[in-house]
């Protein structure tokens, strides 16, 4: 039975389930065809990610994932397990792959055209999942694949000993290659069609770059090449599939026309940074819009991401703080440190300023960024991880920069070096108290280990300071990133050919100045994220704060985003049915190829805002605040008698009227976009005009806390609450992280603070919404911040020697809050342009294009 199995399976895969029982039903018992019945069907599941079943619109199920007697998967799945790779791994990469594989046609169709797109995590084992991709689909006898490997010569050849690693060595008799690590694509002397064997599959690994694509086409424009693509599934794999493939005058176009040649097509992109494609104008069937499908990969255990490291912003939830990803904490470790932005000027030239003859400052930053690599790399020796270890400086684009970072870093490397053989006292006490400064940072328990002595790292510093080579990365250097040798410890000093795609191996330490406005730009330079086993608590990051806090946001933008594509699969939608949204910020880009975007719209309808940020420095914002609340609360009690409430004082039937004259008032931090008061003003003044009129009325209540000396709001003594500030060394913005309480979002209610506080989000909004009272009406609750606002006496850091995580928000005057609860369904339509953009795709035809399938073909032969 096992042996037929597979015969049963392919007959099943190409025509059906149902089609494969009669036509085996004379061959085998009735009982071993329900036992192969049910083989397939339990094959189907694996093809079912995280318990929700994978959805194929306008086309059937047809893979039940790879079998063992197939050529390319196995012998991946078996080199995967001879590394040791443990099952758990391979099974996520299996079933990730299998998820990707099955939204493409079943091959035995008579053509189709596929645009799909995936998306991975910056350094996140992309590669691991399309190779993966094209084992499986090699395995269904698609008999030609391209890879379109970025730009540079540097990820191509990456890309290149990879693929040929793990599909052409493992298989070589079942590979035709057409380039090599070596050699991009040159025009063969043999046809395409005599390349095409039993069992033979062509592969080439292609730059995206004019005159490499032109031969490429011109070779398949053949007559004979042509012929044979009329019956030959082709896979093209678009590797950072956002970089020169979309809205390029040249490479876009060829691209185009290369999957013309192609009748039975599927083209995948892949990239952690899809904001470009999700642009691409839907309603253009030859571009590369991914119509078909857009999907995740899941995040991998283990990996360092922008939310791990920078935190993440929060909108709308529960103020009980969550852990970040794989325990985290909520603000990401504590990695990060802060260049001054008056320090950039010493470390790259300004505008005007020549690059020849800039010469950098080694200041106190880089210098203690430099010391903690060759720390951190000999706490990696002290571990028995003889890995290879780098450090990334990335201040300027211009190959001049570059070069003139390597003279002082070579001297702060042999100086180093002369004092550790002279065992000078100052500079081992250096050492010393940097290390055990910067150890205590980061908890090694999170990552199961105790941290080393500094003693023990010490044994190993001076053969880590003697290894360290200075490498200039960019297109003009001779000296590039080898990882060849064992055990490489650099400094890697570069531009763009750092900045996307390439892996920098081990790399341990990033210090980070470069200028980017555009959320793809930012994120693909984050080279620092990816994996870093058995040295997790290593990792620092030196860059700007007001970097520190772009990261952080595009942290919020990752989340919802792939929320947004986890949607499809969710409620069996397409890309053609409904577009990724992405959220803007005042001062980035999202990518400078927003195609055919437009803004979006969001509905306010049962949310909860409120301030987080604020100038705590700033003595005319934080009088300007307090003269919007003094205002309001003067004019309030004109209208309403105030109302004391055990936790706070409640002014009920406010006009709408000063709700609207406060918000133009009161100034929200400008990392606060949701709250901006021209998105809420006209949100409440499109509620006022609707067919039911709603928000014409307000409750606003003012929130007490336990601080003996009051201060007067209005007419109103009110008692500050106490709102430390994360520790987060962020000169310009004092984080509170969340100011409201849950029973403050129902003040107006009557409900007990036990009451509320037993109560999810969803039941706070049917609260409202089931009161006859308050369902038409907002609520605006106020706080009085404690200038001082220490943190509690049971704040402690994790460790000893660590910091806490939270610091006194030391503000100049009495800082004031703002929350917002809106009521109504936060399903409705009702809606105002705001904080996001997607693309339009009203016009767009919802039938699948890929629908192509001709189901009812039999067996040839």
């Amino acid at each position: 039975m096992d042996g037929m199995y597979p015969v049963f399976a392919d007959h099943a895969r190409r025509f059906g389930v149902e089609k494969a029982m009669g036509r085996f039903s004379s061959a085998f018992a009735p009982e071993i065809l329900q036992a192969f019945e049910a083989q397939w069907k339990a094959d189907l599941e694996k093809v079912e990610n995280g318990g929700v079943k994978i959805i194929a619109v306008n086309r059937e199920p047809w893979y039940a994932g790879p079998h063992d007697d197939q050529f390319f998967w196995p012998a991946l799945a078996s080199k995967f397990k001879d590394e040791g790779w443990d099952e758990e791994r391979i099974n996520s990469v299996d079933s990730s792959s299998s998820t990707v594989v099955a939204h493409t046609p079943n091959p035995v169709s008579n053509a189709w055209k596929t645009r799909g797109l995936v998306v991975g995590y910056v350094q996140s084992g992309k590669t691991t999942n399309f190779t993966a991709v094209v084992a499986k689909l090699a395995d269904v006898e698609y008999r030609m694949v391209i890879v379109l490997s970025g730009i540079h010569n540097g990820l191509r050849q990456q890309t290149q000993l990879r693929l040929n690693e793990y599909l052409v060595e493992l298989n070589d008799d079942n590979w035709v290659t057409m380039t090599s690590d070596t050699s991009d694509f040159v025009k063969p002397t043999s046809s395409f069609p005599a390349m095409l064997g039993k069992n033979k599959v062509v592969l080439a690994v292609v730059k995206k770059n004019v005159a490499v694509l032109k031969k490429l086409i011109q070779w398949l424009e053949k007559t004979n090449a042509r012929k044979a693509l009329e019956t030959a599934p082709v896979l093209v794999i678009d590797d950072e599939a956002d970089q020169a493939s979309v809205a390029t005058g040249r490479i876009n176009p060829l691209i185009r026309r290369l999957l013309e040649l192609m009748p039975r097509s599927t083209y995948i992109g892949y990239t952690a940074t899809p904001f470009a494609n999700v642009f691409i104008d839907p309603s253009d069937d030859q571009d590369l819009y991914p119509r078909s499908f857009i999907l995740n990969l899941p995040r991998p255990v283990g990996y360092f991401g922008p939310e791990k490291i920078f935190g993440r912003d929060t909108f709308d939830v529960d103020e009980e703080e969550v852990s970040g990803p794989d325990g985290a904490p909520p603000d990401g470790y504590d990695m990060v440190r802060h260049v001054p932005e008056t320090d950039v000027p010493l470390l790259r030239p300004g505008g005007r300023e020549s690059a020849e003859d800039f010469v950098p400052t080694m200041t106190t930053e880089l210098k203690d960024a430099v010391h903690w690599f060759w720390l951190a790399t000999a706490a990696r020796r002290a571990r028995k991880d003889l890995g290879h270890s780098t450090m990334l400086i990335h201040t300027s684009l211009k190959i001049a920069v570059h070069e003139s970072y390597r003279p002082s870093l070579e001297s702060m490397r042999d100086r180093a070096v002369r004092n550790l053989q002279d065992q000078d006292p100052a500079a081992l006490d250096r050492w010393r108290v940097l290390w055990e400064k910067e150890s205590a940072r980061v908890p090694t328990e999170d990552f199961g280990r105790v941290q080393n002595s500094f003693e023990e790292v010490l044994k190993h510093l001076l053969e880590v300071l003697s290894a360290t080579r200075v490498i200039l990365d960019n297109f003009r250097s001779a000296d590039r990133l080898d990882y060849s040798d064992p055990s490489v410890v650099a400094i890697a000093v570069g531009g763009n050919t750092l900045s996307r795609g390439l892996t920098l191996e081990g790399l341990v330490v990033s210090f980070f100045i470069r200028a980017a406005r555009a959320y793809d730009t930012l994120l693909q330079m984050g080279r620092w994220f990816g994996y870093r086993t058995g040295y997790e608590d290593l990792p620092r990051i030196w860059t700007t704060p007001e970097l520190a806090s772009s990261f952080r946001h595009l942290a919020l933008v990752e989340h919802e985003m792939r929320d947004d594509i986890d949607r499809y699969q969710r409620e069996n939608l397409t890309p053609q049915e409904v577009a990724v949204r992405i959220r803007t910020h005042p001062s980035l880009l999202i990518t400078a190829k927003m195609g055919a975007a437009q803004p979006a719209f969001v509905s306010f309808e049962g949310r909860r805002l409120q301030t987080r940020y604020f100038r705590t420095d700033d003595a005319h914002w934080l009088e300007a605040n307090r003269n919007a609340a003094d205002t309001l609360v003067n004019e309030a009690m004109v209208a309403s008698e105030p109302e004391k409430l055990a936790t706070a004082t409640l002014l009920r039937d406010v006009p709408v009227s000063l709700i609207k004259a406060f918000l133009n008032s009161y100034q929200v931090h400008g990392d606060s976009p949701d709250l901006d008061h021209k998105m809420l003003l006209r949100y409440i003044n499109a509620r006022l005009i609707d067919a039911q009129p709603s928000l014409e009325k307000w409750s606003v209540a003012l929130v007490d806390g336990d601080a003996k000396e009051l201060v007067p709001i209005g007419g109103l003594q009110v008692s500050p609450v106490q709102r430390a500030r994360l520790n987060d060394d962020d000169p310009e913005r004092a984080d509170i992280k969340t100011l409201m309480s849950k029973q403050d979002r129902v003040l107006d209610l009557g409900k007990s603070t036990g009451e509320a506080r037993a109560m999810s989000e969803d039941k706070l909004v049917e609260a409202r919404n089931a009161d006859p009272v308050h369902r038409d009406r907002g609520l605006l609750v106020l706080y009085a911040i404690d200038k001082v606002s220490a943190p509690s006496k049971d704040e402690k850091p994790k460790k000893p020697g660590g910091r806490p995580t939270r610091a006194p928000l030391d503000a100049l005057d009495t800082v004031i809050g703002l929350g917002i609860v809106f009521p109504g369904d936060r399903t409705a339509k009702k809606k105002v342009q705001a904080t996001h953009v997607a693309v339009d795709l009203t016009d767009v035809e919802s039938d699948d294009v890929d629908a192509a399938m001709d189901m009812d073909t039999e067996e040839a032969g």
